[in-house]
């Protein structure tokens, strides 16, 4: 199906099912423990073994030898692969650092061997007796320092923007900023490492894996196995959070498929939890620039965004100035971006790449920026609000309430009780309230389905989506219930299985709105199946109470389906409707926290989002989305950083010393989901919502931390060091 005219009236529109507040599906097989994650996998007939990691001890350079004698005479091990063995291998599509294969080393903790044994103990004892000599070279592994060598990017990734003349708007505005903020390097710390099982049957393999994108990593992994792509299943029904860090194939897929076709047994790898963020992605650090200028009435003249991010060769920049394009109105504007080479572990998507820290900058500057003109910082943003492209005016919004959300969010969480900075105490506690916008562009991919509906009237759905725990198996079976006319009970959804149609995965936002419109898509052909079937004409038919009716003639569905079944198989193209209008998802984020006078302690007391992003498909699993992506921004702004670089080893890589929120944290958190629905994003009218919830939330907690103290911090995360020295001055 092609979706290139914006969307009328369909079946979805009833919601009977979509839209209504109904619980996981998957729920009661998660919290009985019946929900089979990667590593968990098995069964009776299955003889285990078990592969343990080597990961470098330098972070570049070339390893020279490899003894294994050790390890291989350790009680219980099978045998041992190594980097030097398997020689260079093909890299895959998407992966910028190499997983497995050779001698050169290019990050930290890169793996270089694993080690094969009866239990996982024995392989981890002796995966301490492998004997690895490197020959180390001088590695780049500070931004700041590489910052003079910077380049601009590849053009692919569109790293320049300008319209009108910034530079000269700039120097004739009345008021004006020009700051520095900084992000750090963060880590993705989903519950769930990296795990993945191999099983050979001849020359094709089957892995189980923890995989957001199922036919990316397919390809990937028989590029670099050698093998046809039809040679490999890969399975991943279940994943214990991703954010990003499973886009892309990871090495315990590798290294099972390799280790399993070596000592001819099936293989279970996980990557121990202090490989997770040297051996894997994560959000490289940015240094921005922000420069604006504006009129006396707060309307914005000049704005100007620039972005320095590294990565190791070949990569790609975070892209935090895209949002600086599209958020605000101002009629001279320049964004630019610059890529040093970092040799560091790869950095790549994390939660709301992008725009997650490019928000935690601009969202300050607005800040700072309605300060200087004496605005109030909801006022300044509403003055800037605009509902066209501001570097492409001819090319208006599909829908954009920010408006809505600010005054809504104000008015909800009492805004006009904001205190002047510094002026407010309860007790030790100097309070503060801040605000910040949220801005996602709203992302479609391609996503394949099919549908089958049986002869006891059950709809069951096939495609290779994958839940990630965002709620994909639920919103999924919402979908098939309203297009078919049953109850979502008569409905059984198998995802995250290659032998299903493609589909759009999990990531960048695109999952829920693409995947169920591929799900729509294949309800249509089933609809016109069974009308086919039935001599009815497919417009008129109607599909509902588990029959369908034309005229005066209604038929059961399981009886439409007969004694064979019918099935409806389509994917969901899209057309060029984001060429004629921008389509994004807008919000607001208003936090109230608390810093204790004495010792700089920050508490988040208060958090509301409200969010506009189309229709909403289930407002429980989208809370629950918002929910976690605000949670996660209170560690950004917080606590989260990868630190000390010093020999390109991230330290801090366990979950003692990454410092992600806690129950004790987070407070009750409101979310608001405004009302409106968009055709010109799909048959669904909805748009996506996980990364949104996480966008700009940093940024409002940091704009609180000023108005409690009057105390700028620009530079993340805002730990108490970086305030307890002006303190007793405040105080």
């Amino acid at each position: 199906m092609q979706f290139d005219k914006p969307a009328t009236i369909n079946p979805i529109d009833r919601l009977k099912v979509v839209g209504q507040p109904t619980r996981r599906i998957d729920g009661p097989l998660k919290t009985t423990g019946r929900a089979t994650y990667a590593y968990e996998w098995h069964a009776p007939d299955i003889d285990y073994a078990y592969g343990y990691p080597v990961g470098s001890a330098i972070a570049k350079g070339h390893v020279t030898s490899i003894d294994t004698k050790a390890a291989r005479r350790a009680p219980g091990v099978l045998g041992v692969v190594t980097t030097l063995d398997v020689g260079d291998l093909p890299k895959g599509e998407k992966n910028t650092a190499k997983l497995f294969g050779g001698s050169e080393i290019q990050h930290y903790h890169q793996a270089i061997a694993l080690v094969v044994a009866e239990t996982f103990e024995q392989a981890r004892a002796a995966a301490a007796l492998v004997n690895v000599s490197y020959a180390a070279e001088t590695g780049a592994f500070d931004l700041r320092d590489a910052m003079p060598d910077a380049q601009t990017p590849d053009p692919s990734t569109e790293p320049e923007s300008a319209f009108g003349d910034f530079e000269a708007a700039f120097s004739a505005a009345p008021v004006t900023l020009d700051a520095e903020y900084t992000t750090p390097d963060q880590s993705h710390s989903m519950i769930e490492p990296h795990a993945s099982i191999a099983i050979w049957d001849d020359d094709a393999v089957t892995v189980w894996t923890s995989s957001q994108m199922i036919d990316w990593w397919r390809s990937d992994l028989a590029i670099t196995l050698g093998i046809d792509k039809d040679k490999l299943r890969l399975m991943s029904p279940f994943i214990g959070g991703g954010f990003g860090g499973k886009l892309f194939l990871r090495a315990d897929a590798l290294l099972a498929a390799l280790a399993s076709r070596e000592v001819g047994r099936p293989v279970k790898v996980t990557l121990p939890r202090p490989m997770v963020p040297n051996n894997t992605t994560h959000r490289p650090a940015t240094i921005q620039r922000i420069r604006i200028g504006a009129a006396p009435d707060g309307r914005i003249t000049a704005m100007a965004h620039e972005s320095w991010s590294g990565d190791l060769p070949g990569g790609g920049p975070e892209v935090a100035v895209m949002q600086t394009r599209l958020l605000y109105a101002g009629a001279n504007r320049m964004t630019a971006m610059k890529l040093a080479t970092l040799d560091l572990p790869e950095g790549n998507a994390m939660r709301a790449p992008g725009e997650a820290p490019g928000l935690m900058a601009l969202e300050i500057a607005m800040d700072e920026m309605a300060e200087k003109l004496g605005m109030d910082p909801v006022a300044f943003r509403i003055a800037n609000d605009t509902q066209v492209d501001p570097e492409h005016p001819e090319r208006p919004f599909s829908y954009r309430d920010l408006i809505g959300c600010l005054e809504r969010g104000a008015e909800t969480f009492g805004w006009d009780n904001r205190p002047a900075p510094g002026t407010r105490r309860e007790g030790n506690w100097m309070i503060g309230m801040g605000v910040a916008a949220a801005f996602r562009n709203n992302l479609v991919v391609p996503s394949g389905a099919r549908v089958r509906l049986d002869d006891r009237g059950i709809i069951t759905v096939e495609t290779d989506m994958t839940d990630i725990g965002t709620g994909s198996y639920t919103i999924i079976a919402q979908t098939a219930a309203e297009m078919m006319g049953v109850d979502i009970d008569q409905v059984e959804v198998k995802l995250g299985d290659s032998r299903f149609p493609v589909s759009a995965g999990s990531g960048g936002q695109f999952g829920a709105n693409s995947a169920t419109s591929g799900v729509y898509a294949a309800c249509v052909k089933l609809r016109e199946a069974v009308a086919s079937k039935l001599g009815f004409n497919s417009t008129d038919a109607v599909f509902e109470n588990g029959e369908v009716r034309s005229g005066n003639r209604a038929v059961l569905l399981a009886q439409a389906a007969g004694d064979d079944g019918l099935v409806g198989e389509d994917t969901m193209e899209w057309g060029d409707l984001t060429e004629a209008h921008q389509q994004s998802t807008f919000g607001a984020h208003f936090v109230e926290v608390g810093v204790d006078v004495a010792t700089g302690e920050t508490r988040i007391r208060r958090m509301l989002a409200v969010c506009a992003a189309g229709r909403i498909l289930n407002p429980i699993t989208a809370r629950s989305q918002v929910i976690g992506a605000t949670t996660m921004g209170v560690g950004g702004a917080l606590s989260e950083e990868l630190v000390d670089k010093r020999y390109g080893l991230f330290v801090n890589h366990d979950l003692a010393l990454y410092e992600v929120p806690v129950h004790a944290d987070i407070p009750h958190q409101q979310v608001i989901f405004m009302d409106e629905t968009d055709p010109y994003s799909s048959p669904m009218k909805a748009k996506g919502i996980g990364e949104l919830g996480l966008c700009g939330l940093s940024a409002a907690i940091a704009n609180a931390i000023y108005n409690a103290t009057g105390i700028r911090v620009r530079d993340y995360p805002i730990t108490l060091d970086k305030l307890i020295g002006e303190l007793p001055e405040v105080a």
